[in-house]
């Protein structure tokens, strides 16, 4: 084919020091890889030129662990996805906003993949997680082969997707300290549709009382500025206030006093300072009345296996170029893949393994088409580089059932008329069954948040939410 490579070299790494050895080497040619859902995208859109090297780092053990140290200091290591802090108890007791935004990002199978560190190293002022660790007080650890340094969040950012990071650089440690007793706090945001939705405007906000009295105020705003910042004048107003309706308004007028945004395509600027203030003063109420917690979820649907399979350690040195073989596991049945290690996981399914039911819709994590279960979670695997699979265990839509007898999901979809056109049907199969393997008897509510990452074109959603409660009593 004539379609330009992405990139050269695909090297997992199996231990940090394999993977700053090769930053330190090829210094602005390598990117640490993770979750991709920005950088594969990117590279496709040739918006990163230059790249030769991607290191994927989610083979190395441990990176992935979200933990409380003797400081009280909550620790996200380099992997921790979106979805990891969405279904934390850490984070959602003792930092709430955190959680509410992890929950906001993308869809289940954004989430799945996408890592914090990823969002906050992407520097967009919209991405939403960076306004609630601004807000927490968190800091950065950067390592590289010649050491490492901490830098505070609010010293990261330099402008508009750019960081102090330097190439050799790999993010290895986000800290901030655990919300006490005495702290509240929220994050809300402002998006063109309930979900997949780029912030037009986010806040987050961590207040300290001595009974009904502020004595401190973090209030942080995205998509206003060309990095996230603080609404400085009405934190310093705050403090020493009770939290009164007057009080409040006082203080979401300050806050937008402070921001400075862009007209763009998403919203004016006028419409996105008036926004400033209706959120702040939202979350502000909700912090007044107790309610801050409202609408997040008990048991958010991650899409994710509860006995998943434990990702496979892959031997050192291993899927580094030439032409390495992809060794893969889908729908239990081993493959060897030569000349695929430079797509997506995507085409290696459709064009090296001839399993045409994973649809490619939009090619972008946008539409879910060509979802598929990657170890044990939904995933868009358009945006999936495809020597992740290799030694992983992966399902398509062709290993949900057998011609013999389908997948309650499958049986459910027929009975209820819920296809249409039928190109978004696999993607939704994959969401729903493995919905049913998670919450055996969803809520309405969860089936409807579990298939946010998969649009019908055709505007079947009712009969879709039907089928899918159906196949869930069957």
């Amino acid at each position: 084919s004539n379609i330009k490579p992405m990139w050269q070299n695909y090297i997992n790494a199996t231990s940090l020091d394999e993977a700053l050895n090769v930053l330190a080497e090829q210094g602005e040619r390598a990117r640490i890889i993770a979750g991709g859902t920005d950088l594969v995208l990117e590279l496709e859109r040739g918006q990163r030129a230059g790249i030769e090297t991607l290191v994927d780092v989610t083979r190395i053990p441990g990176l992935d662990a979200i933990t409380l140290d003797a400081d009280d200091r909550i620790h996200l290591g380099p992997r921790v996805t979106h979805n990891d802090c969405v279904a934390s108890p850490l984070i959602r007791e003792r930092a709430f906003p955190l959680a509410r935004a992890t929950w906001e990002v993308g869809a289940p199978q954004i989430r799945n993949r996408g890592t914090v560190a990823g969002n906050l190293i992407t520097a967009s002022p919209a991405n939403d997680t960076i306004t609630p660790l601004m807000a927490l007080g968190a800091a950065v650890t950067l390592r590289s082969r010649d050491g490492e340094r901490t830098v505070p969040l609010g010293e990261f950012y330099t402008g508009v997707r750019r960081t102090v990071m330097r190439p050799d650089e790999m993010l290895v440690d986000i800290s901030f300290p655990a919300m006490t007793a005495a702290q509240r706090g929220t994050f809300l945001k402002l998006g063109l549709r309930q979900a997949q939705a780029i912030s037009v405007v986010n806040v987050a906000m961590v207040l300290t009382f001595d009974d009904d009295r502020v004595t401190e105020a973090a209030i942080t705003l995205g998509a206003v500025a060309p990095t996230i910042i603080h609404a400085r004048e009405a934190e310093a107003y705050l403090r020493g206030r009770a939290l009164t309706e007057e009080t409040l308004s006082e203080a979401a007028r300050l806050a937008m006093e402070s921001a400075t945004p862009i007209d763009d395509i998403r919203g004016s600027a006028a419409y996105r300072r008036e926004m400033v203030r209706v959120l702040t003063a939202r979350g502000l109420r909700a912090l007044l009345q107790g309610e801050e917690r409202a609408g997040f979820p008990d048991q958010p649907p991650l899409l994710r296996k509860p006995d998943a399979p434990q990702m496979a350690q892959i031997p050192a040195g291993s899927l580094h170029p030439p032409e390495p073989e992809i060794v893969t596991t889908v729908n239990g049945r081993e493959y060897r893949v030569s000349g695929a290690s430079e797509k997506t996981l995507l085409a290696m399914l459709r064009d090296d393994l001839g399993l045409m039911g994973t649809k490619e819709g939009c090619g972008e994590g946008e539409c879910g088409a060509c979802t598929v279960w990657l170890d044990g979670e939904a995933v868009m695997s358009c945006l999936v580089p495809a020597p992740r699979a290799h030694g992983a265990q992966i399902v398509t839509v062709e290993g949900l059932g057998n011609p013999e007898k389908l997948h309650p999901v499958q049986d459910a979809f027929i009975h209820e008329g819920a296809v249409q056109c039928g190109y978004c049907t696999p993607g939704f199969l994959m969401s729903s069954a493995i919905l049913l393997e998670e919450i055996p008897h969803p809520s309405r509510e969860q089936i409807k948040q579990a298939i946010t990452g998969n649009l019908c074109r055709c505007t079947g959603y009712y009969k879709i939410v039907d089928a899918i409660e159906q196949a869930s009593e069957g």
